[in-house]
């Protein structure tokens, strides 16, 4: 088998899996707040979504600590909406449900971003892209920035009356991952070389973003409050990142590169689902993901 295969191009983030606490308090935040509708809510859990498609999936764990801000694990799950309309009546509807949870904002070249702490201190970017033909890439990389984005200027120009009234309008979807990790090289050797996803972008000893089909990143690693953390223990804050893959085939290609690596799996013919080096859990199916499932 070639150990150099890559992700297929029309690989996509699925849901994020979330423990929390507080259950009501969470789903009113990703509900009213980010504008999310509920498709399911079964006991413990509740899949939060639009269009049919899973956005996030709260697990209600109480039991569960908190974990240290410098733990790896999650650092922020990425919402991508489909016009600057749409992400500007979240980010107003979020500021307006929550008006101490922002945390800052960017134009990111590739993007306008907004960031956010849901009620349980889980990072939240919400964002949209510019059209691909936008995008710069120097020698394999693609250009990103931090510039300077004035969010009420941005509302300003943006938010309809749709988005005033409080009506999430238009597609919203997990567009990216970022998470905290012990350090940027182990991170680069499973994400990139064992998973199979193409380097996009490299800050240094710092951070990584990676991704499939030429994306600008479909995740991202960093080392920022979290260099050194080892394994993760089970704590409140991320339960599982989903991937999705186009066919069966995928799934069996990546099952037999992991395997290869010596990576545990476990497969039932459907899904494959394994953990990084820091036991942040990762599942990778070829499902359509609209509400999945609790296994």
């Amino acid at each position: 088998m070639s150990t150099e295969a890559r992700l297929a191009a029309d690989t996509a983030m699925g849901a994020v899996t979330l423990n929390v606490a507080d259950l009501d308090a969470m789903t009113a935040y990703y509900r009213d707040g980010v504008g999310l509708t509920v498709l399911e809510h079964a006991g413990p859990r509740v899949v939060l979504g639009r269009a049919g498609r899973a956005v996030v999936v709260l697990v209600h764990t109480p039991a569960l600590r908190h974990a240290s801000p410098h733990d790896a694990g999650l650092f922020h799950t990425a919402i991508l909406f489909d016009s600057e309309a749409a992400l500007a009546a979240a980010v107003y509807s979020v500021a307006r449900l929550r008006p101490g949870s922002f945390t800052g904002s960017a134009d990111h070249l590739v993007s306008k971003a907004f960031y956010f702490d849901d009620p349980e201190g889980n990072g939240v970017e919400l964002y949209w892209d510019r059209d691909r033909t936008q995008w710069s890439w120097t020698h394999g990389q693609v250009e990103m920035g931090t510039l300077f984005l004035d969010p009420n200027a941005f509302l300003q120009e943006h938010l309809d009356e749709h988005g005033r009234a409080g009506q999430p309008t238009g597609d919203a979807r997990v567009g990216h991952v970022h998470l905290s990790v012990g350090d940027v090289a182990t991170a680069r050797d499973f994400y990139a070389t064992r998973l199979g996803f193409d380097v996009t972008y490299a800050l240094g000893d710092q951070a990584l973003f990676v991704s499939a089909g030429g994306y600008h990143h479909h995740m991202a690693m960093n080392v920022w409050r979290s260099r050194g953390a080892g394994r993760r223990q089970q704590t409140l804050g991320l339960g599982r990142v989903d991937i999705a893959v186009p066919s069966p085939d995928d799934v069996g290609a990546l099952t037999e590169r992991l395997r290869h690596y010596r990576v545990p799996v476990q497969d039932d013919g459907r899904t494959v689902s394994f953990e990084d080096p820091w036991a942040n859990a990762v599942r990778l199916s070829a499902e359509p993901d609209h509400t999945p499932s609790t296994d």
